[in-house]
């Protein structure tokens, strides 16, 4: 995930632990993975993240989500829930 490929883009990281996904809230994971990253911030940015929003439903965007996070440590989980929490509060 460090090492850019061939086109210069870096790749998407792990999902695991090792990644940085569980360092997002449920509802960014979420959009990130609906809408893709230049919708979601509203400009161009190079990437290879797809967008899902013609291709899943919200249901089975969330079933992904759910099940990458069930493969997650109990210490990540913990934090991540940590982060849910605290993006709730905003």
């Amino acid at each position: 995930m460090r090492s850019k490929l061939p086109n210069g883009i870096l790749p998407a990281p792990p999902h695991d632990q090792s990644g940085h996904a569980w360092h997002h809230s449920d509802n960014y994971l979420f959009k990130i993975t609906k809408y893709g990253i230049e919708k979601f911030i509203g400009e161009a940015y190079p990437n290879n993240i797809p967008a899902y929003e013609k291709i899943l439903s919200n249901d089975e965007i969330i079933s992904v989500l759910s099940y990458i996070k069930s493969e997650w440590p109990e210490d990540i989980i913990y934090r991540h829930n940590k982060i849910n929490r605290k993006s709730y509060k905003n």
